[in-house]
């Protein structure tokens, strides 16, 4: 998941609560949509431009996070960045959902289902059986069915809605028929056999299906609600969710106040009266607002300040199961060409960047599927200690990597840099991105003599931009969605959703469908590793910078805030101490 700054058995699930992203953050990592209306109220429209603070009554407990700046949606089928994943987890909920393990952490647990059945069939299809929940409601008190979960998955499929994260559900019977259009979306093996009873059939037993059931793209939405209305989810009247929060007021590059719905099951639990998810991108003002009491969470600070916070106590790290890197467009007249990329990448010094820049304890990174992702044994070697490193990151290394790197620009026509045009990397707007960019620019210039401008955009502008390929190169992330090298590999298919890098090679995409036509973990894992070479080593189709490190900043009178590495922090069930 990208990032703005991306289940198994029940038993299996407890361990992958401790993967981490896909798909992309502010400081991270998504794509665009219309611009929305100033502003949105249960009551009316004023135009608004700074959060009010939070007033409190008497035993009121309101809480205030930031999260990063405007999203660029929060439709679960739309939303790909991991911002608004965090939001839509407090207003809807999936089969599957992540509760607090006790010490902070997240596992999943039953979510909308409060059971489910899995049968491996004689064709080795696999076909799950869900009973929903007794009494589960919308936010405005109608039932939710199986149906709606239904109407939901096929909505997520149908190339109509053209979802970035179609392809999470490919593992359902059908599937591709239906993506492709060769097949009507009532053709995708997910039926509601009567309210409480669900069936899903997939194609091959998916080693990560039940940690799907919980990620956001799968959650419900109300058919009668989402046809024929692209603008629903920016009006409170008709932004209605099944999760334990429910949006009363969305002032526009400002604020998303969420309240308690008093329909969800365990209401009785719930711990904030309210939730303010504020809209910034300025990390000084941001840190202003929480050393100020204004704000009660944030996860972005001034990059000249976090080494200090950090050093003092004051910033918590997380683990994170992401990767920090360039991005190029493939269909460029320039970075067509993979000399150039690789080039390009081999001039980085990622120690640098690391330890001058970003500063926030990250590894420099030696591949694109990052540290913590499982391989074939999940009590063996991860993926990336299997696969290796594609380049050295010593720091005695790196001009050995920038003599390689002139040779290559030499190969491709540009010795010197000489005649080499000049290009532009564009990143969001955001303190942190900015310092990397302009390190990255003079590192291009010095080892290769090559001319870099920088530009910024907001974030969904941003997002819109890359996925369009609208870009030279461009700073990009990405989160794992499941613990799994898939959720990184297959980004990258052609025509992927996405492929902001606009990539296509018919020989990578032959292994990724190798891999997931097997459940043979070692079958599966051979093909992930010779993909990833194809994408590296050959292609150079990006340019991995780190590997991702969470920070954040919790006022010292809030608890029960829990995190799942997949980068979502769960504030429903947090309270004053």
């Amino acid at each position: 998941m990208r990032k703005t700054k991306k289940i198994m058995s029940l038993a299996l699930a407890s361990a992958m609560a401790l993967s981490l992203a896909a798909c992309g953050q502010s400081s991270t990592p998504p794509a665009s949509t219309a611009a929305p209306a100033e502003t949105t109220t249960a009551a009316a429209a004023t135009e608004t431009t700074e959060a009010p603070a939070a007033e409190e009554a008497d035993g009121e407990f309101n809480l205030a996070v930031c999260l990063a700046s405007e999203p660029q949606t929060i439709d679960p089928a739309l939303n790909s960045a991991v911002d608004g994943a965090i939001m839509i987890n407090h207003f809807f909920e999936g089969l599957v959902k992540w509760e607090d393990d006790g010490n902070g952490r997240a596992k999943t647990a039953p979510g909308q289902a409060e059971s489910w059945e899995k049968v491996v069939n004689d064709d080795g299809t696999v076909t799950y059986t869900f009973t929903m929940r007794d009494g589960i409601t919308w936010s405005d008190g109608q039932p939710v069915t199986a149906g709606d979960f239904e109407y939901s998955w096929k909505r997520l499929a149908s190339p109509d809605t053209a979802a970035d994260y179609c392809h999470m559900i490919d593992m359902v019977k059908g599937y591709a028929e239906v993506s492709s259009g060769a097949a009507d979306k009532d053709t995708l093996a997910i039926k509601a056999i009567d309210d409480k009873t669900l069936e899903i059939v997939l194609s091959y037993d998916c080693p990560y299906f039940e940690e799907i059931m919980a990620f956001p793209a799968t959650f419900p939405v109300r058919q009668d609600i989402v046809e024929g209305n692209e603008e629903w989810t920016y009006d409170v009247a008709t932004y209605i969710g099944n999760g334990p929060y429910k949006m009363q007021e969305w002032s526009h590059n400002a604020y998303i106040n969420a309240v308690k719905n008093e329909n969800y099951y365990n209401f009785e639990s719930l711990g904030p009266d309210s939730i303010k998810f504020t809209l910034l991108d300025d990390s000084n003002a941001i840190l202003a607002a929480f050393k100020s009491g204004e704000l009660d969470f944030i996860e972005e600070f001034p990059t000249d300040e976090i080494a200090n916070y950090i050093a003092s106590g004051e910033i918590t790290i997380e683990d994170y199961i992401g990767c920090y890197y360039v991005c190029f467009n493939t269909e460029d007249e320039v970075f067509k060409d993979p000399l150039i990329r690789k080039a390009f990448s081999l001039a980085i010094d990622r120690n640098y960047i690391v330890e001058n820049v970003s500063q926030s304890g990250e590894l420099p990174a030696t591949g694109y599927v990052p540290a913590g992702v499982n391989d074939a044994d999940p009590s063996g070697d991860d993926f990336r200690t299997v696969g290796g490193d594609y380049y050295s990151v010593a720091p005695e290394d790196y001009e050995k990597n920038c003599e390689e790197a002139r040779a290559l620009l030499a190969e491709a026509g540009y010795p010197g840099g000489e005649g080499f045009p000049t290009v532009e990397y564009m990143y969001n707007t955001n303190d942190k991105h900015k310092a990397i960019g302009e390190a990255l620019q003079s590192m291009w210039q010095e080892v290769l003599g090559v001319n870099v401008t920088l530009s910024n955009q907001d974030w969904n502008v941003f997002l819109e931009s890359r996925k369009q390929g609208q870009y030279q190169i461009a700073r990009n992330g990405w989160i794992a969605d499941y613990n799994d090298p898939c959720s990184f590999i297959d980004m990258w298919y052609t025509d992927g959703g996405n492929n902001d890098a606009q990539y296509s090679n018919p020989e990578y995409d032959a292994l990724i469908d190798a891999a997931k036509a097997t459940s043979v973990p070692e079958e599966r894992m051979e093909a992930f590793h010779k993909a990833e070479d194809i994408l590296i080593k050959d292609d150079s189709v990006l340019a991995p910078i780190y590997f991702y490190t969470q920070p954040y900043m919790l006022a010292d009178d809030v608890e029960g805030m829990y995190y799942t590495p997949l980068g979502y922090f769960f504030f429903g069930y947090t309270n004053k101490k």
